[in-house]
């Protein structure tokens, strides 16, 4: 008798809404005037709030991700949706009662700490269940958390002109909630011989030859241990730390540079969350192809000439084009780094692992902001900054050929044997 599975695809939609939801959290741009024109909080008190949630989601993901593998996706995905919904409708009360304290622990820390959950709970179980197409599947929920300012961001719009400010995160935290349960709910692990029937089935041929790449099937602890685990956590780091700071100051130095106009430097940043999120499809599933080690040298090939470049790229159409590639490498070494992760110290704990290496995120949301802001003020000008990116990349170029030599190493090793 066939024995009957859940759909694995309707498993990825899950995770999309869980991701569509907490993915919001990047429409803070969105909600940083309505509520200084309001209150009259300094802006930098709500630009704190952002960096502590996104703190905490690397902490949280980092120190709960055992919850994950020993309760399971579900219970870790509804806990996540309480936290998340918990952490919106506390925003709302903290403008309800003009306290910026209550905002900072609210928006920054609990709904930080349901980012975090909510974040590898369904990544995790979608490597397990598509073993023969991990970045295409970590790719589709990752790039629901790269779209969800571009879908949520207009939302938040229209309800401040319709309900206010307060009532706005009202609603918002009992749809996050409604739409996080719901997918949580249907998230489950696959049962222990899911991964061999995948060799023998397949969406029109043999599975077998599409199967990833399985160096070890390690613990939390013992990845920690080898030097494999650094490179990916340095990679990503610098991946995110140059990423996130050139979307930080993306407008004032397009204008700056090229002599954009404001309008235009307004559009430029709304394709840039496109581009964000649609890299973060197409870098995914192209891994499954190409392989997780090319695919990030070739992340860094691309961004090293452009980060070189940009400085000089005085048109403003090259230099969004320039701009707009680079964003398309910032989503894709997040989409791309679960099915690594995968690839290189397996299954077994990969929320664990996912969650210590997202703690490179939580570095870098701190670190690369700040860090072009104090050069730019500094010097007057983005060209340092841009170079000194540029030196980083290049040492990140060298650690993904370390990785990719440690991998063909394991290969060969395998082949002999």
């Amino acid at each position: 008798m066939e024995t009957k599975y859940k759909n694995r695809w309707l498993i990825a939609l899950s995770a999309v809404g869980i991701h569509i939801s907490i993915g919001s959290i990047y429409a803070k741009s969105v909600i940083t005037l309505p509520i200084h024109t309001l209150l009259g909080w300094e802006k930098s008190v709500i630009n704190l709030g952002f960096s502590l949630a996104i703190l905490f989601l690397g902490l949280s993901a980092a120190f709960l991700g055992r919850i994950v593998e020993q309760k399971g996706p579900r219970i870790s995905g509804l806990t996540a949706a309480v936290f998340y919904s918990a952490g919106i409708f506390g925003t709302g009360l903290s403008i309800t009662l003009n306290n910026h304290f209550l905002f900072l622990a609210f928006y920054g820390c609990v709904s930080g700490i349901g980012l975090g959950l909510g974040y590898i709970a369904p990544v995790a179980t979608l490597v397990k269940w598509f073993p023969d197409r991990r970045g295409l599947a970590t790719g589709l929920a990752i790039m629901g958390f790269g779209f969800a300012s571009m879908i949520f961001g207009p939302v938040m719009n229209w309800l401040f002109g319709l309900v206010g400010v307060a009532n706005t995160f009202y609603i918002l935290g009992a749809v996050y909630l409604t739409i996080m349960i719901s997918s949580s709910l249907y998230l489950e692990v696959p049962p222990p011989e899911w991964a061999s029937s995948m060799k023998s089935t397949s969406d029109g041929k043999s599975s077998s030859t599409r199967m990833q790449l399985n160096i070890g099937n390690l613990t939390a602890n013992e990845a920690i241990r080898t030097p494999q685990f650094y490179y990916l956590w340095i990679m990503l780091f610098i991946n995110i730390t140059c990423g996130i700071a050139i979307i930080s100051v993306a407008s004032p130095m397009a204008q700056q540079i090229t002599g954009m106009t404001a309008a235009a430097a307004a559009i430029m940043v709304g394709l840039m969350g496109a581009l964000n999120g649609m890299g973060r499809i197409f870098w995914a599933s192209s891994s499954d192809y190409i392989g997780r080690p090319n695919t990030y040298i070739t992340f860094f090939i691309i961004q090293i000439p452009l980060f070189l470049m940009l400085p000089s790229i005085s048109h403003p159409i090259l230099f969004s084009i320039a701009l707009l590639t680079i964003l398309t490498c910032y989503g894709g070494g997040f989409a791309s780094i679960p099915a690594y992760i995968g690839d290189v110290f397996g299954t077994k704990e990969l929320a664990r692992i996912h969650g210590y290496i997202l703690t490179a995120w939580a570095m870098a949301g701190l670190i690369g902001p700040m860090f072009v802001s104090w050069i730019g003020e500094s010097t007057g000008s983005y060209a340092l900054t841009l170079y000194i990116f540029c030196g980083l990349f290049v040492v990140a170029l060298i650690v993904s050929v370390l990785m990719k030599r440690y991998i063909n190493k394991f290969l060969q090793q395998r082949i002999a044997a």
